[in-house]
């Protein structure tokens, strides 16, 4: 079954392994987190030091403020915040870190009882944090609380991150469906959207051959593929191709049943958001599978976002690859020029080591941009572009996935340059359950839309993604370190108010 196979397939791709550290909990999280994309958000840059503005400083209630930590934690109870900070602040520990990656990966998982007791300390710590539940209705239960007590929405996501065979790959289907339905259970004030990784629904192996055979399609504008449907561009000028140097074999007849199988999964979970005006979030992964995954993402967008004024489905740009602004202009012009409303989720990506390691290992050059600001530019840039167009009534809609406070800052001043309606739902933002609470909060005080991704799934079925949020948040300038500065500093605040 599709969880089963995801932590064995998982922790053999080493590539992919990150650090893990479990500790910590908690139920409201003062940390709270996801699409994703299963998907990171993409890391930042050290904040400057913390300081309260000065009189002459002080910023209007439109702007983005997260120098006030009373403020912005004010919805949070401190039992809360206590757990998100023990959690945050074990998971920056590099010897845990590691410790926690060497359990999961030992041969303590392979037996009954140990691995009983590995996962009952996962569950009641890290898995909790950064997690919504163990099925559909416990995670639209934890998104009402959240919003009830924060004002932030959710972002529902079943936590599976692949498969392998076609059993997989419909039981994962069932549950996006059942994710939908979860979803349209709760007030529309309450969530944005649902996820999905097409990783989950078409197995990986395929995945390679249809990406392989696109590229060569790309490089060889004589080679045909009887099977493509219409679709949006997924390569650009710049896009990595070493992934494929030579023509590959046609897809068998039994890879395009495959294939045609893996459409009508994504049609019926595309069919199912529409009906429920439920927005889809498509997830992005490794270069040599994301051809193909944009490919069904466009051509599903083609089929199902049929409403001029808020499309259904979006597929996700991640800005530390050289070539996203190219492929995202592409789209974005060829979706015009097909009158297609098309939706966008922007994230900063999450495959680095890997990426650098498959390219290094064919003597070429990372895909990824050469340094972080590179990439903190690109995702800026495409912001930029995103928010222009959607401001000037056109049917784009705009997922900022972002932790990253300096994006969050330009984007609430390019809001207010442009005269974005803050409310419409054609721009948002978000940021992953049990991470970068500050700028959820400063975002959501500044009045925009602002969701929490939230996965859910059985403990075991989490292992892929808490392993890459303990990486993220491994060291004392990791993502979560802004964060553990400001709960800090509000814990201290509330104990010398509480003893005044």
């Amino acid at each position: 079954m599709a969880t089963r196979l995801l932590r064995t397939n998982f922790i053999r791709r080493s590539y992919r392994l990150p650090a893990f550290s479990p500790v910590g909990p908690p139920t409201v999280t003062a940390s709270t987190a996801v699409v994703p994309e299963i998907l990171s958000f993409g890391q930042q840059a050290p904040e400057p030091p913390l300081h309260h503005p000065k009189p002459t400083e002080q910023q209007s209630h439109d702007d983005l403020d997260l120098s006030d930590q009373a403020r912005l934690f004010s919805s949070i109870p401190t039992s809360d915040l206590l757990r998100s900070t023990a959690v945050l602040h074990a998971a920056a520990i590099g010897p845990m870190v590691d410790l926690g990656t060497w359990v999961m990966s030992s041969k303590l998982m392979d037996t009954a009882v140990t691995r009983g007791m590995v996962l009952g300390l996962v569950k009641g710590t890290f898995y909790d944090h950064f997690c919504a539940g163990e099925n559909a209705d416990a995670a639209a239960e934890r998104v009402r609380s959240v919003y009830e007590a924060t004002g932030l929405k959710g972002m529902l996501v079943y936590g599976v991150e692949h498969a392998d065979d076609a059993a997989s790959c419909d039981d994962n289907m069932q549950q996006f469906i059942r994710t939908i339905e979860a979803a349209k259970s709760l007030p529309t004030s309450h969530f944005s959207s649902v996820v999905v990784k097409i990783t989950a629904i078409c197995p990986i192996s395929l995945l390679k051959r249809v990406s392989d055979l696109l590229r060569w399609e790309y490089k060889s504008p004589g080679f045909k593929l009887s099977w493509k449907l219409k679709s949006f561009p997924v390569f650009s000028d710049s896009s990595p191709l070493y992934h494929t140097n030579s023509e590959p074999e046609p897809l068998t007849a039994e890879e395009e049943l495959e294939l045609a199988a893996a459409h009508t999964r994504i049609q019926e979970i595309c069919r199912k958001c529409q009906e429920s005006n439920v927005p889809l979030l498509i997830d992005a992964e490794d270069t040599i599978l994301q051809p193909a995954i944009d490919y069904m993402a466009y051509s599903s967008a083609i089929l199902f976002n049929a409403d001029k004024d808020r499309p259904i489905v979006y597929n996700t740009i991640q800005a530390y690859l050289r070539d996203a602004g190219e492929r995202l202009h592409l789209a974005v012009q060829n979706a015009e020029k097909e009158n297609v409303p098309m939706g966008f989720k922007l994230v900063r990506g999450a495959y680095m080591s890997s990426e650098a390691s498959l390219a290094d290992s064919l003597g070429c050059k990372s895909p990824v941009h050469d340094t972080i600001q590179d990439t903190h530019s690109c995702y800026n840039d495409c912001m930029t572009f995103l928010m222009e167009k959607a401001s000037n009534g056109s049917g784009f809609g705009v997922v900022l996935a972002t932790h990253n406070a300096d994006s969050g800052r330009l984007a609430s001043r390019k809001a207010s340059d442009l005269g974005i309606d803050k409310q419409n739902g054609k721009i948002e933002f978000a940021q992953l359950y049990g991470m970068s609470d500050a700028l959820s909060f400063g975002l959501k005080r500044a009045g925009f839309n602002v969701s929490k991704y939230m996965p859910f799934g059985p403990v075991e079925t989490a292992i892929p993604y808490l392993l890459r949020r303990a990486y993220e948040n491994r060291g004392m300038m990791a993502t979560g370190a802004h964060d553990r500065q400001l709960m800090r500093m509000e814990l201290k605040r509330r104990f010398i108010a509480g003893i005044a």
